[in-house]
């Protein structure tokens, strides 16, 4: 009985023969050693070309928290066309990020503007001719700080769900339009993987954008969130890259500051409102205690004074004598005097 063993490895590997020989329970084991030239190719997953070169560059100004940063890597793994970039200076104008577009030759991107360290914008942008759309990003949650069961093959290809409404109104579907172009993966990218095992939602409730990331599981099509999420807040559309005329203004939109203001407000005003509520319970107290002090038995007893005539006068007064005092000497004359 004879058998033989191969490895195959890359190219100039050493191939091991063996050589079994039974003989009354003993085995003989001979090996030789010889080196052939293999090459084995793995067939192509699929024949396809990658043709829509798109390229979302993402990066931030300066001033993000950690929890911005957070979520900008998270989106970079999420989209395998994209690219990265160092903070913007706060100085530079806008209209900079065009050039840094082109520098990386991307066209779409997102960025991220800081304010105050409290407030994120977030620009998309078809870079360089337009248009781009301002979000107010609130309520952001992490892959690492959600931990979510979800998971999915790191490079794969999203679906793309949207809400009906996107198609109802026509800010909403340029809205659409540009996420869909921004972020699902290019196929056949070379970063990409073929499978499609993962969805992005984009669902409009209370006239905000919520993003959600969800595992498809493959036995039942049930869903499994990933993460990351957050929420959208438009405030304006612009035919050009980051400025130009303005196509749409959310008339709903509320500044960040006007609300904190509203907050500062409201709280001042409950103060003052307790302020007055205190002085009120002083005077309160204050003609509770002057009502108790006086009390109306107390003039029960008390009898009336005589009534004395009146006395009218008709002689004049005698006038008052003044006595004058007789000039007195000095000390000094009193002395002489008594000397002598």
């Amino acid at each position: 009985m004879a058998a033989s063993k191969r490895k195959r490895g890359g190219e100039g590997l050493a191939v091991k023969k063996g050589k079994f020989v039974v003989d009354e329970g003993e085995a003989q084991v001979e090996t030789e050693k010889a080196t052939r030239n293999e090459v084995i190719v793995p067939a192509p997953v699929s024949m396809g070309k990658w043709t829509n070169k798109e390229r979302v560059l993402i990066f931030s100004s300066r001033g993000i928290n950690f929890r911005t940063r957070h979520l900008m890597q998270d989106l970079r793994t999420m989209m395998p066309h994209s690219k990265a970039d160092t903070k913007m200076d706060r100085k530079d104008k806008l209209f900079v990020v065009n050039e840094v577009c082109e520098i990386k030759n991307c066209n779409k991107c997102l960025f991220f503007e800081a304010k105050k360290k409290q407030d994120l914008y977030m620009w998309i942008s078809s870079c360089p001719h337009g248009p781009s759309a301002k979000f107010l990003v609130q309520n952001i949650h992490t892959l690492a700080e959600l931990k979510m069961t979800g998971n999915c093959l790191k490079g794969s290809r999203p679906l793309l769900s949207f809400d009906p409404k996107f198609d109802k109104e026509p800010h909403y579907a340029l809205l659409k339009e540009l996420f869909i172009q921004t972020f699902s993966t290019p196929r056949y990218h070379p970063k990409s993987q073929p499978f499609v095992d993962h969805v992005y939602t984009f669902s409009i409730a209370d006239n905000r954008i919520w993003f959600r990331n969800y595992q498809i599981i493959e036995e039942d099509a049930s869903l499994v969130e990933i993460g990351p999420r957050f929420v959208l807040n438009l405030i304006k559309i612009f035919q050009g890259s980051f400025g130009g005329p303005t196509l749409y203004e959310n008339p709903n939109f509320r500044s960040p500051n006007l609300h904190r203001r509203e907050l500062r407000l409201a709280a001042a005003a409950k103060v003052r409102e307790k302020q007055m509520v205190k002085e009120l319970q002083k005077i309160k107290r204050k003609e509770a205690k002057e009502d108790i002090d006086e009390d109306v038995t107390a003039d029960v007893f008390v009898t009336p004074n005589e009534e004395k005539p009146v006395h009218i006068q008709t002689e004049p007064l005698a006038p008052k004598v003044v006595k004058k005092n007789k000039h007195k000497a000095f000390k000094r004359q009193r002395m002489q005097r008594g000397r002598r």
